[in-house]
């Protein structure tokens, strides 16, 4: 007699839960190894594509990454513009009031006590709103200069790489109006040093030459000694590739025929420019003073030539008045030519054999 099949026991039910839960548990797991695997073998094929990726997909990545860090740094320079004009109202409101009290001193006849203290802590807080004022002016220099030399280091790149925009073509189809014009706006555009009371000028601030042993950094533009095609040598404006510390010397761009013309050259042969504009106004012992022999980049041309310093400039957005050697006038000089303080530079004589 064959029995009924029973309900399973409460202990082989337990037995059958544990089992499927268990085996959910393998499952997902197993799951979860193959999700890390895969985004493991994923990650470790995108690193290699990247690594075999060509030059210029690689110069296009690391343009793209640099294009993202300056639009970071230019809101940190909007945030320090803002600043800037938060503290320039609080110290005109305090000049304000200095002048009020000024006239009221003066039409009371008299300096009471309560004047002079007034004026003395009316004047410590100017003081320190102006100090403040000045230090977000530096920050805020210090991040134009981070944003130019990211800005430059990728327009290298692009170079190297071979990609340029249709605003930055190659430079040997620019018409010359475009590179003269690129040219003033470097000059417009060249930092205005700004030191603390007492502080000296950098090197290559304004007339203040670089030290001994500084070395030009790719994309620096300089003042180059080359030989031409007739056997003359010249000064013209070039554009730093490279510096081999083997050989000492730089390879350099001509600026009016890039990737035309590459020059080897020592580093005697190559005198860096101005870095920083220096302010007549604070610092006019960082400038060339009437009469000092410099070379000077001549008007609407790429070539520098002797010249002597007719008048130095009289305020920060001014350039040097300068007189060019030139043996069709009767004393030896051009007429007074205005160069920008980035475009002139001391004499560096040839080496005499």
């Amino acid at each position: 007699m064959r029995r009924a099949k029973s309900a399973p026991s409460s202990a082989a039910a337990g037995s059958t839960t544990s089992t499927t839960a268990s085996s959910a548990t393998d499952k997902n797991a197993t799951s979860s190894v193959t999700a890390a695997t895969t985004a493991a073998v994923e990650k470790t094929t995108g690193a290699a594509q990247t690594a075999a990726a060509s030059p210029a997909a690689q110069a296009h990545a690391a343009i793209t990454d640099a294009g993202a860090s300056i639009q970071d740094m230019l809101k940190e320079l909007h945030s320090l513009v803002k600043e800037t004009q938060v503290e320039r109202t609080k110290s005109e409101q305090t000049l304000q009031t200095i002048n009020k009290t000024h006239e009221r001193m003066h039409s009371e006849g008299k300096i009471s006590p309560y004047f002079k203290t007034k004026l003395r802590t009316l004047y410590q807080s100017a003081v320190t709103e102006a100090e403040s004022e000045a230090e977000i002016l530096r920050k805020a220099l210090k991040k134009i200069a981070d944003i130019k030399a990211v800005r430059n280091e990728q327009r290298l790149q692009a170079k190297n790489a071979g990609l340029y925009t249709d605003a930055d073509g190659p430079r040997k189809t620019m018409r010359r109006g475009v590179l003269m014009t690129m040219l003033q706006q470097a000059a417009l555009t060249l930092p205005l040093w700004i030191g603390r009371p007492g502080e000296s000028p950098p090197p290559l601030c304004g007339a203040i030459p670089a030290e001994n042993n500084y070395l030009a950094k790719p994309g620096d533009k300089v003042a180059a000694r080359v030989k031409g095609s007739d056997g003359d040598e010249n000064w013209i404006l070039a554009e730093v590739v490279s510096f081999n510390p083997a050989t000492n010397k730089y390879e350099v761009d001509d600026i009016d025929e890039e990737g035309k013309e590459r020059h080897s050259l020592s580093k005697r042969r190559i005198v860096p420019l101005p870095l920083m504009k220096a302010n007549p106004e604070t610092n006019p012992e960082a400038l060339f003073k009437k009469g000092t022999l410099v070379m000077a980049l001549y008007p609407q041309t790429t070539c520098f030539y002797r010249a002597l310093i007719d008048a130095p400039p009289e305020g920060p957005m001014d350039d040097y008045s300068v007189l060019f050697e030139d043996n069709s006038y009767a004393d030896g000089y051009s007429p007074a030519l205005k160069v920008a303080q980035r475009y002139v530079v001391q004499v560096k004589e040839p080496r005499r054999r």
